[in-house]
């Protein structure tokens, strides 16, 4: 498994101007590892919705990449995403789910039938252009350029442990995330 800390280190290193769209687990850290704050749509208490609002955008906007943080957790809340964002198919679309096995946000209570349910075949099922699963640093360094670079929808699993200390909620204020909705819907 990876740390997460680690992993989105990673994924930041090769985001680019891409739009980040980040939730819950991924807020804590996004903000510490982000090379491109302007173009990140940090949202709290949108559990579940993150990959709809990428979808969005990703609609909005073809011509940019958007890259979505959800957390499985998450991604439980709101399933019928997967069909939908496989349905629509945006090319610019990478849906990265932090699978850890807790609701991290909310008390780390572990997330139903831990171990046993698979998110890349429920993406595979539904109908992604490209699903991939982590649980290796070294693996994900090597791989994640390329596996960016595929015309999507695409699907990751990062197979992470949740970090040792949780630092402080994010906050976030309606004016900075109107700005920064706005940045992304721009065409520049």
């Amino acid at each position: 498994m990876i740390d997460d800390l680690e992993a989105l280190k990673v994924i930041s290193e090769h985001r680019g101007e891409a739009i980040v769209v980040p939730t819950m687990t991924a807020n804590f850290i996004w903000p510490q590892v982000s090379t491109n704050p302007r173009l990140d749509l940090m949202f709290t208490g949108t559990m579940g919705k993150a990959s709809s609002l990428g979808l969005g955008l990703a609609l909005a906007r073809p011509d940019k990449q958007i890259l979505v943080l959800d957390g499985e957790g998450s991604l439980l809340m709101n399933l019928g995403t997967l069909v939908t964002i496989a349905e629509a198919s945006p090319r610019n679309l990478v849906h990265i789910v932090l699978d850890n096995d807790i609701y991290r946000t909310s008390g780390s209570q572990p997330v139903p039938n831990v171990g046993k349910t698979s998110y890349t075949g429920f993406a595979e099922a539904a109908g992604y252009a490209n699903v991939y699963s982590f649980d290796d640093l070294d693996d994900l360094k090597n791989d994640i350029g390329g596996v960016l670079k595929q015309t999507g929808p695409t699907f990751i699993v990062l197979k992470t442990v949740p970090a040792r200390q949780r630092p402080p909620y994010p906050m976030t204020f309606t004016a900075g995330i109107i700005e920064r909705f706005k940045t992304a819907l721009q065409n520049s």
